[in-house]
């Protein structure tokens, strides 16, 4: 079902790429963009998931420079049963994470300096255990893909509008060529919005749910970062907008066209059904039960097991 979306979107994609040849090369143009489109879906195929954390200069982390970060990774992927993901670190005060890879083998982890600050390891294990999820449900693939193509249709875009509108052909329609264009941007975003539907964060929030073995721990970070992220501006994020998708939290503050990538749910509808989730599980909320980060946080240089066995491997 998941090759089915990811088709489905490259198709859509495509045809904007034609869309867009046409209004600038007529026949011959849209030929062009659909050939250049063809090539760079295989590109994207191959290379999004380098293409998406070089965006964010995500630096890999090993045993050795950040022992247990990896440690915890690597003891979530195993309970969900998925080969041991790349672990990378993203220098950026604001707290947030994105996995990405176009297979389970490929799967790779980031998160920034900023959420290992802010966060419990509990509340760390909940959001790991998250975008483990995508890689098991094999989301990242669609939505590295649609990032990177979606990205470069909005340069296409941009460039578009500038042709259009300088056209010395004594055609009256160059302006108005240019405004079309223009509008081949938001029109990718909302192709991503139909792509990362809000139904796969549920989905990704309940089997993460499963995978860690606490609700709770996963529900207190989403409410910590949204207030993190609201309160810091990625500027990496905000030159990069079609990645947004890519996060457990929208990362853009909602300047200018950033709120045409709000492709998540609302975080208080999802710390909603996490809550149901616990209840079923017999498991009472509790606004203390995640933990509060300890001493600025969690520590991604320091060795040893940072876990006590309480309520359970991340209690």
């Amino acid at each position: 079902m998941n090759f089915a979306r990811t088709a489905l979107l490259l198709a859509a994609l495509t045809a904007l790429f034609g869309v867009v040849g046409y209004m600038l090369g007529g026949a011959g143009g849209m030929m062009i963009a659909l050939v250049v489109a063809a090539g760079m879906n295989l590109f994207a195929y191959w290379n999004s998931d380098r293409l998406a954390l070089a965006a964010y200069n995500a630096r890999e982390v090993d045993q050795h420079s950040a022992p247990e970060l990896v440690q915890m990774t690597h003891e979530l992927a195993r309970r969900a049963q998925l080969p041991p993901p790349r672990v990378y670190l993203i220098d950026s005060p604001q707290p947030n994470a994105f996995a990405t890879g176009r297979t389970p083998e490929k799967g790779a982890v980031a998160v920034t300096t900023g959420l290992t600050q802010a966060l419990s390891r509990q509340e760390l294990a909940g959001v790991i255990a998250h975008e483990l999820a995508h890689i098991r449900n094999r989301d990242t693939l669609t939505m590295t893909v649609a990032a990177t193509i979606a990205g470069a249709i909005s340069s296409i875009a941009q460039f578009g509008m500038l042709f259009g509108g300088n056209r010395q052909d004594g055609n009256s329609h160059g302006a108005l060529t240019g405004l079309l264009v223009a509008i081949v941007a938001p029109l990718a975003a909302m192709v991503i919005q139909m792509a990362v539907s809000r139904s796969r964060e549920y989905e990704a929030d309940r089997l993460g749910a499963e995978i860690c073995g606490e609700p709770v721990w996963l529900a207190s970070a989403l409410a910590r970062i949204e207030q993190g992220v609201a309160q810091v501006v990625d500027e990496r994020a905000e030159a990069h907008p079609a990645t947004a998708p890519l996060f457990i939290i929208n990362p853009l503050s909602g300047r200018g066209m950033d709120n045409l990538f709000s492709t998540h749910p609302s975080t208080q509808n999802r710390i909603n059904a996490l809550q149901q989730l616990a209840a079923a599980w017999g498991k009472g909320w509790r606004a203390d039960q995640a933990g509060a980060p300890s001493s600025g946080g969690f520590t991604t240089g320091a060795a040893g097991n940072p876990w006590s066995r309480r309520s359970g491997p991340w209690g």
